[in-house]
């Protein structure tokens, strides 16, 4: 080609945003354009198909650089560093050596920091010889004693390697038990880099309980913090941890203002016991969880860094960058068809790390059926390895900066946050808000509506209500043995450990940490810690706990019943596609059919099509059905459903729907013998609950 005949981009006229404008509303053919281009957030904001700098003027450079005030671009000019993030593994096996192994080989092949969490009976401040079995070994490691800390960390370099405990109301007796232990190590206070994650808010919200009233649970939060900020520079003691409030359904906007109000809370405790507002700041680290709404995603975390600048500033004059872990959210991972998790985690992961996060766990894909196994803790973790070196995501600064639509999410997520934060002030502060239930009722509104979305898919969700396959083969694991490990533990149990926690008893607050790291070094436990920390006190909080939902818990709850009446039948439930005319003709809406009815567990039963209603029906009745559903073009309809519905309804149909909207035609073809019509919009949930008690499933 000779370069004089070569056209250059310069040479195009720009278009205005009118003259776009315009060949939009030309092809919509007279459609609303805010109705069809304009989609809307949980929290209202609109999100137009298009954005200019009108959306976001960048004079003055509103959202700063990298490393400035007001850190919406990242806590650091050099974005998260030549390493990159921290990834960061959950470990929650209960079995003490399975642990460790795992530990181990993810340290080996990429990990560079771990999440620790124990058992429920542990954060019930209960040792294994005092909690029902129920407790014990569910959802964490059985870790009671700082052996027991010694032997989940054996052969790990804790002078290296960052721990994050995760701990619930016994964050003071977990957090000791590791102190211990680095003192044990010879790990010194430079070298211990960690979070205790105290967050006795987050507690109560997610279980409704606190073993102490909250102001002196906070007290304590308090006195780590101090005893933390003392002696280990590099750790944080106090944690804010949104998980409650987004697992029960909390929109980004609600899960950023709970934070932000927590945050105060805590940076209220702490400075009334003594705390120096600048070092109490800095003991606070965020735990946000991350959904597979990339951009939204996004923009919630740099809302984050932005909103808790405005709150330090406001307090001490000088803004402080939050510090961000990431998580992938519990609320997307689906139970059926678990291989698409990796896509939701992957897709979240890569949203945190272009927002900048200063850790981020990948939770593995198979974490709604219950403990990961090797592999699946592989693909959790080399999905971040791939996304921060092999995509070099940490090469670039702030990679979304500047972007108009970004920018403008981000502003307005950190302005609806901001009001409803002021909200919470208003209602007295966080734990106020949380006895009062206003919390509750805010994030219940929007389940309500997110609910009824997914109902209607118009939130699909892939392999779920979109696209199911029944015929899976789920991963499965190995039964743990919790009684046995459960003997071992009680076991293993240190004999003095009521005497040595008994100095704790009465212990001044200042104190406190440093009697209960005294204690464990001494052979308390974190169930006789909890319970010298509790003599004494008046009773315990107790409130609804916020509830947590899955995103696709309805229909799995479908696909869970039909499950079970195949193994007591030996067969799914069912329903005869009666396909009318070619396959060109039926194709279309019998594949639409298929998916809608084996969202919730019905099996469909197709062929190649009929155009003879004697056909039909003895093809139904060959097939042990006891629905069907006439799947086809509109112009078919019109000509065969008058004689194939009586046909079928004479053959034994019980329940005979259509796939499509009827229209004007409703009258006729429900006179034909169509009970009920499937289409676009319809509510899915609804019909395939009623479709299931047709066919004799009890859900």
């Amino acid at each position: 080609m000779n370069n004089e005949n070569m056209v250059s981009v310069g040479d195009f006229p720009t278009p205005s945003y009118e003259e776009w404008r315009s060949a939009v509303d030309k092809a919509l053919k007279g459609a609303p354009f805010e109705k069809k281009m304009v989609s809307q957030t949980y929290e209202g904001i609109s999100i137009p198909p298009i954005y200019t700098s009108k959306n976001w003027p960048a004079a003055g450079e509103p959202s700063g650089f990298p490393g400035k005030q007001p850190f919406t671009r990242g806590f650091s000019a050099c974005g998260v560093g030549a390493e990159g993030w921290c990834i960061r593994q959950e470990q929650a096996a209960p079995d003490l050596k399975v642990a460790n192994a795992a530990i181990l080989a993810d340290l080996k092949h990429g990990t560079t920091s771990f999440l620790i969490r124990i058992d429920k009976a542990a954060r019930s401040g209960l040792d294994p010889d005092q909690a029902n079995p129920g407790l014990i070994g569910v959802d964490g490691v059985m870790a009671y004693a700082r052996a027991d800390f010694d032997a989940l960390m054996d052969r790990v370099q804790l002078d290296l390697v960052p721990i994050a405990l995760a701990a619930g109301s016994q964050f003071l007796g977990t957090a000791a038990m590791l102190a211990s232990l680095w003192q044990q190590r010879k790990v010194t206070g430079n070298e211990a880099k960690g979070a205790f994650n105290a967050d006795p808010l987050g507690t109560l919200a997610a279980t409704g309980t606190l073993p102490v009233p909250v102001e002196m649970a906070l007290a304590h939060m308090a006195d780590l913090a101090a005893y933390t900020a003392l002696h280990w520079p590099n750790v944080t003691a106090v944690g804010v941890d949104t998980t409650p409030y987004y697992d029960a359904g909390a929109t980004e906007s609600q899960d950023l203002a709970c934070a932000m109000a927590t945050g105060v809370a805590y940076l209220r405790a702490m400075t009334a016991a003594g705390m120096e507002v600048n070092t109490a700041c800095h003991q606070i680290a965020f735990t946000f969880p991350v959904g597979c709404d990339f951009f939204l995603s996004m923009a919630k975390l740099r809302a984050a860094r932005k909103l808790w600048a405005r709150i330090t500033e406001s307090c001490t004059g000088t803004p402080t960058a939050a510090r961000i872990h990431a998580r992938t959210t519990e609320r997307m991972l689906t139970r059926c068809d678990p291989w698409v998790n990796m896509l939701r985690t992957t897709t979240a992961a890569f949203a945190a790390g272009v927002a900048g996060a200063n850790s981020i766990t990948v939770l593995p894909f198979d974490h709604a059926l219950g403990h990961a196994d090797a592999f699946s803790r592989r693909i959790a973790r080399n999905s971040q390895i791939i996304l921060r070196e092999e995509s070099s995501l940490t090469r670039v600064i702030d990679p979304a900066g500047g972007s108009w639509y970004v920018e403008s999410l981000t502003d307005q997520l950190a302005h609806a946050a901001w009001g409803l934060f002021q909200d919470i002030e208003k209602a007295g502060g966080m734990a106020m808000a949380l006895r009062s239930g206003i919390i509750a009722e805010k994030i219940d509104a929007v389940h309500v509506v997110r609910e009824r979305n997914i109902a209607h898919r118009k939130d699909p969700l892939t392999g779920i209500s979109e696209f199911p396959n029944i015929a899976e083969l789920v991963p499965s694991h190995p039964d743990v043995d919790r009684k046995s490990l459960a003997d071992q533990a009680r076991v293993a149990l240190p004999a003095n450990r009521v005497e040595a926690a008994r100095a704790l008893r009465g212990a001044e607050l200042g104190s406190l940490t440093e009697r209960a790291v005294a204690a464990a070094t001494d052979g308390a436990t974190i169930g006789s810690i909890a319970a010298a920390l509790a003599a004494g006190t008046s009773s315990g909080v107790s409130l609804q706990s916020l509830p947590r939902h899955c995103l696709a818990e309805s229909f799995e709850a479908l696909r869970s019943a039909a499950a079970a009446y195949k193994t007591n039948t030996g067969a799914w439930p069912t329903i005869f596609l009666a396909n009318i005319g070619l396959i060109a003709a039926h194709t279309g809406r019998a594949t639409y059919a298929k998916n809608f009815f084996e969202a919730g567990g019905v099996k469909t039963l197709t062929n190649n099509g009929f155009t003879e209603a004697k056909a039909c029906a003895a093809a139904f009745q060959d097939s042990g059905a006891h629905i069907a559903i006439l799947c086809s073009s509109d112009a078919l309809y019109e000509k065969y459903v008058s004689t194939m519905a009586p046909a079928l309804k004479a053959a034994g149909c019980q329940f005979l729907f259509l796939a499509g909207n009827p229209g004007d035609r409703k009258e006729g073809y429900l006179k034909a013998g169509v009970d009920d019509f499937i289409f676009v919009g319809c509510d899915v949930l609804g019909s395939l609950r009623t479709t299931l008690s047709r066919l004799g499933v009890t859900h």
